[in-house]
């Protein structure tokens, strides 16, 4: 039982380490994929492994995909069509798609949240809107297999809808 978080640079320390432990935590294999394989630093200094280049990176076997935040790193992330095809990829097949603070941002950029309803960090908040997504200031939006949340204090609530969607992924597998 695989996931795959996509990262860069720039993320926001705790809304991939947090989520990537406790992944581990409920026995799912963490894949960290980026531009290059090897570590990438977090905005508060923390150093993570990604064991996968992008260009590396199969959808098929992975039963979730998250996004963290931390604005630089979707920043980067968002403007590359590879990145973008796997965002695609999982959500027309179906599987959970997870994204906090500015993680939606890729979403955008994948051109698979309009006519959805998500939430972000406040300030992505109008861009969502003029992409015409139905914006929510809430700790979490779930809408069919996108889950979206806000900010490092949302994490226990996102955390509680990736683990809910994951299982009703595993039944389904």
């Amino acid at each position: 039982m695989r996931v795959l978080i996509l990262s860069a640079d720039g993320f926001e320390d705790s809304e991939l380490l947090c989520p990537m432990y406790r992944l581990k935590e409920a026995g799912y294999q963490v894949d960290i994929a980026a531009p290059e394989w090897g570590q990438i630093e977090g905005k508060r200094g923390y150093m993570v492994t990604a064991n996968l280049a992008l260009e590396d990176v199969e959808p098929d076997g992975f039963r979730l995909l998250l996004l963290p935040g931390g604005k630089t790193a979707p920043q980067t992330l968002r403007s590359i069509p590879l990145v973008q095809d796997i965002v695609r990829e999982f959500v027309d097949k179906g599987l959970p798609v997870a994204a906090i603070c500015h993680g939606p941002q890729i979403l955008l950029s994948a051109k698979v949240l309009a006519g959805r309803r998500a939430t972000c960090y406040r300030g992505v908040a109008r861009e969502l809107e003029a992409s015409g997504v139905l914006y929510e200031d809430s700790e979490v939006v779930v809408d069919g297999n996108i889950i979206t949340s806000r900010q490092p204090s949302d994490i226990p609530a996102f955390m509680g809808e990736i683990i809910r969607a994951l299982a009703l992924t595993d039944k389904e597998a």
